[in-house]
């Protein structure tokens, strides 16, 4: 079910948003200060393209250069890809198959915004944290 969700997503919602992050990565690492900004929206856009089977947890140990770099975030980019995750979802509603993919646009809005001290995992892994 998972893999018919991601096709389905990527197909509806998914590439276009890939590319926000992506084009979003880019302009950040075009300034040497904003680097770790683009790197963030890379490590998002993987996390964007493939979503369901997927979920971000909080990072441990991350403190108050998360909380820095999450304000650095939001105003550079997050606020626009928030838009983006805003605008399709609502588009994803009015139809019954894109309602699922809807939730799951408005859920990755808190992931957009402030992505510094969090982490993708396998839902497999039952919140374990990676090696």
């Amino acid at each position: 079910m998972k893999t018919l969700l991601n096709i389905i997503w990527v197909v509806f919602a998914g590439f276009e948003l890939f590319l926000a992050y992506v084009l979003a990565g880019v302009i950040a690492c075009i300034f040497i200060v904003t680097i770790p900004v683009g790197v963030a929206s890379f490590r998002i856009a993987g996390y964007i393209i493939w979503p369901f089977g997927r979920e971000v947890v909080k990072q441990p140990g991350a403190g108050v250069g998360s909380s820095l770099m999450n304000g650095l975030w939001f105003i550079i980019a997050g606020w626009w890809l928030a838009l983006g995750h805003v605008v399709t979802g609502i588009g994803l509603a009015i139809t019954i198959i894109g309602i699922p993919l809807a939730i799951a646009n408005f859920k990755l809005i808190p992931v957009t915004c402030f992505p510094y001290g969090k982490m993708v995992v396998d839902q497999s892994r039952n919140g374990t944290f990676p090696n």
